[in-house]
C-alpha cells in the first residue's frame, strides 16, 4: 500500500497547482457576487476548507500506517512526506493570499511563515520527526470545517439573518471543540515532544537546531491559539450577559 501511494500520490507542485485553481475558482466563481469587503476573507476560508478535512484524513492514514518502531525521531515515511507536501502547498497559497490582500496582517503572515518553516525543514532537510508534526496537524485541522463555516457565517451575520443564527449556534460548540483540540490535547502532545527532545533521544536523528526551533514555533502557536480562543470566550460571555440584562429590563 505504501509503495502504491508513493508511486501515484501527487507531488508538491501538483498540490500547489490544485490549491491555486481551487482558490481562483472560489474567488472568481463561487464568490463572484460577494462584495469586495468580505470576498478575500471568504476565499481564504474556502481554501482552508479544501485543506483541513482532507489533511486530517490523510494524516490519520499516515499515522495508522507508520512503520514501527515509532518515535518522535523516526524517519519520515513516504506517505508522511505526502501529507507534509499537501499542507506546504496549502500554506504557501494562503500566504500569497495574505501578502496580496492583507500585507499588514503580521500575525497571520508570521504564523504561515513559521508553519512553512517547520513543515519544509521536516520534509526536505531533516527528513525525520514527521510523526510528531502530523499528530499536531490533526489537532490543528480537525476543527477546520467547523471554524471555516463559523468564520463565513461571521462575515455575513450583519447582512443575512440566517448567517447570524448560524454564527450564534456554532460559537459555543466550536469554542469547546477548539479549546479541547488545541488547548488541551495540543498542549499534552507538545509537552511530550519537549520531554522527548530534551532527553536527547532524538539527537542522532534530528539536529538540535531543528527540534529547538520547531519547539519555539509550536509553543508560540499554542500560546497564540490559547489567547485567541480565550478572547472569543470572553466576548461570547459578554454578549450573553448583555442579552440577559436586556431581557430582564
Amino acid at each position: 500500500m505504501e509503495t502504491l501511494l508513493n508511486l501515484f500520490s501527487p507531488t508538491f507542485p501538483t498540490f500547489f497547482l490544485m490549491f491555486v485553481l481551487l482558490y481562483l475558482f472560489a474567488f472568481f466563481v463561487i464568490l463572484r457576487n460577494w462584495g469586495t469587503k468580505h470576498r478575500p476573507d471568504a476565499a481564504s476560508c474556502l481554501l482552508s476548507l479544501s485543506h483541513g478535512t482532507p489533511a486530517v484524513i490523510m494524516a490519520i492514514h499516515a499515522l495508522r500506517n507508520a512503520p514501527t518502531p515509532r518515535s518522535f525521531a523516526s524517519p519520515n515515511a513516504a506517505f508522511q512526506n505526502t501529507v507534509l507536501e499537501f499542507s506546504i502547498a496549502y500554506f504557501l497559497m494562503d500566504l500569497i493570499h495574505y501578502l496580496v490582500f492583507f500585507p499588514n496582517d503580521i500575525l497571520f503572515i508570521s504564523h504561515h511563515l513559521a508553519t512553512l518553516y517547520v513543515f519544509v525543514t521536516c520534509r526536505y532537510v531533516v527528513r525525520h520527526g514527521a510523526l510528531a508534526i502530523i499528530v499536531l496537524l490533526v489537532l490543528a485541522e480537525v476543527t477546520s470545517a467547523c471554524q471555516n463555516v463559523w468564520s463565513i457565517a461571521r462575515l455575513k451575520k450583519a447582512d443575512v439573518p440566517a448567517a447570524a443564527k448560524l454564527y450564534e449556534f456554532l460559537s459555543p460548540p466550536f469554542y469547546v471543540f477548539y479549546s479541547v483540540a488545541r488547548g488541551i490535547l495540543g498542549t499534552v502532545v507538545v509537552y511530550k515532544m519537549g520531554v522527548f527532545y530534551a532527553s536527547g533521544a532524538a539527537d542522532n536523528a534530528i539536529p538540535r537546531w531543528a527540534w529547538i526551533s520547531w519547539m519555539v514555533v509550536i509553543v508560540s502557536a499554542i500560546l497564540i491559539s490559547l489567547l485567541w480562543i480565550s478572547n472569543k470566550w470572553i466576548y461570547w460571555y459578554k454578549e450573553k450577559s448583555l442579552q440577559v440584562q436586556k431581557k430582564v429590563r
